[in-house]
């Protein structure tokens, strides 16, 4: 059972104040990976949301040690600072335990551009966490299409809606034998913070995926962040699971719709709540497009619950 939200640490690494929208779920799962984390980790960001409300240097809006780094480099800057860190305490000159390094980068940034350092950085399993929170968007620069971006999602490079299904880049990670990969939201805080004491502990290379619903760039209204993230859960499109050692885990309730005790719920609603949907719902192939998507969460849902079954 993950552990209960009453009972998380009362350290905060998000300091108030900072240039964050409001409800932006970003900043509500980096609190959580604060607290998980603890005040020992170093913080590498790629231009993103979360850089452009972390407000003026030195002053942060996080209590970390940050280091901007270029849009393609999270994979290498984040392996060669930990490089560095354990190189320092071989030579005394670093006491105590080694910082955690983690990079904290959204889906263009790990889907499309980063993808090449970060694959290469699993591929060497050097010990860092890469948290990829993807608002399915490239939302800081204007809500243009990314890897993550769902069939049918208006952006303003698909004007007409999305024709490709999204990727599942947590699967991607999996398959580079890395020692754990995660999934999580922030509508479900305890799960979240569960799975990064985990990556914490766990030496080598980490992945994690935080859906992250964007009020602005899938038009709802702000104060529906967690409940849009847990529409995802609850209807498929988005399924919380770990793999520890290439073992795949479900965790609740996802993991009550692969054991088919429980259906997720119909997409239609999901959709209906996103502004960004509008142009899909509204045109005279709406169902017709509302049942692709429909079949894409079938077929993923479908497809993870026989990988699963599957140990590397």
């Amino acid at each position: 059972m993950a552990t209960n939200i009453k009972k998380l640490p009362d350290i905060e690494q998000v300091l108030s104040g900072n240039g964050s929208c409001g409800g932006c779920p970003a900043t509500m799962a980096l609190r959580i990976v604060g607290k998980a984390l603890g005040s020992n980790a170093v913080m590498l960001l790629t231009p993103s949301c979360s850089v452009a409300s972390m407000g003026m240097t030195p002053k942060l809006g996080y209590n970390w040690p940050c280091i901007n780094i270029t849009f393609a480099s999270a994979g290498s800057s984040a392996s060669g600072v930990n490089q560095a860190l354990e190189i320092m305490q071989e030579k005394g000159r670093l006491q105590g335990e080694l910082p955690t390094v983690f990079s904290w980068v959204g889906d263009g940034g790990t889907y499309d551009i980063g993808f090449q350092a970060l694959s290469a950085a699993a591929e060497r399993n050097d010990n860092i966490i890469h948290f990829c929170y993807n608002n399915e968007a490239y939302s800081n620069t204007g809500v243009q299409r990314s890897g993550a971006t769902p069939r049918g999602s208006f952006t303003t490079t698909t004007p007409t809606g999305k024709r490709q299904p999204k990727k599942n880049m947590a699967l991607l990670m999996l398959e580079h034998n890395i020692p754990y990969v995660a999934t999580a939201t922030v509508a479900y805080p305890g799960d979240l913070y569960d799975k990064v004491v985990k990556a914490k502990n766990t030496p080598g290379m980490k992945y994690i995926e935080i859906l992250a619903p964007c009020y602005l760039g899938w038009q709802f209204d702000m104060a529906e962040t967690v409940q849009l993230s847990r529409m995802a859960v609850r209807s498929g499109a988005w399924l919380l699971w770990e793999a520890e050692n290439g073992k795949i885990t479900f965790n609740n309730p996802s993991s009550q719709i692969i054991s088919g005790k429980k259906a997720a719920e119909p997409v239609d609603e999901y959709l209906m709540k996103q502004g960004r949907f509008n142009r899909l719902l509204q045109g005279p192939d709406a169902a017709e497009r509302r049942a692709e998507i429909q079949g894409d969460i079938d077929r993923q849902i479908a497809f993870m619950r026989e990988r699963a079954k599957i140990s590397i």
